[in-house]
């Protein structure tokens, strides 16, 4: 697998069991590489976007610096251009619900998600993300 075909990921993560979980469940897989940058700060990973590229963030919405929707919100409004999908706690599931009303790509309940649904979630956010981005060129160059 060449340097092209590795999914660079911005995990904005305060906990570090759930950022060392996540890192395993990455490692799983064997049709994708995936780098995995860890940032447990909402403006760390702010940072992280500014100096890097990154093909996909995956953020959670309760931050020592950042809570809720407005911690996705931050983002997206920064890097309208990067899929995001979003960890919640389970009884945050309905913000993570109403984050991809707002255009995250997914929302991911910690705890209920091995590394497959992961590497999917991921996998199908920049395919989503990507058709996205197609279809709205199309629509501004036929206006």
């Amino acid at each position: 697998m060449s340097a092209k075909d590795t999914i660079k990921i911005l995990l904005v993560e305060d906990n570090p069991g759930d950022s060392l979980i996540i890192r395993e469940m990455l490692k799983e897989t064997e049709y994708t590489q995936f780098k995995l940058t860890h940032s447990p700060k909402l403006i760390d990973g702010l940072k992280n976007l500014e100096e890097n590229k990154f093909d996909i963030v995956i953020v959670d919405l309760n931050l020592p610096d950042s809570e809720g929707l407005e911690t996705f919100l931050k983002i997206l409004s920064k890097h309208p251009e990067l899929p995001i999908i979003i960890l919640t706690g389970l009884s945050d599931e309905e913000t993570g619900i109403d984050a991809v009303k707002q255009g995250a790509q997914d929302y991911l309940v910690k705890g209920e998600f091995n590394g497959k649904l992961l590497v999917r979630s991921i996998n199908y956010a920049i395919e989503r993300k990507g058709l996205e981005g197609l279809f709205s060129y199309h629509i501004n160059r036929d206006e």
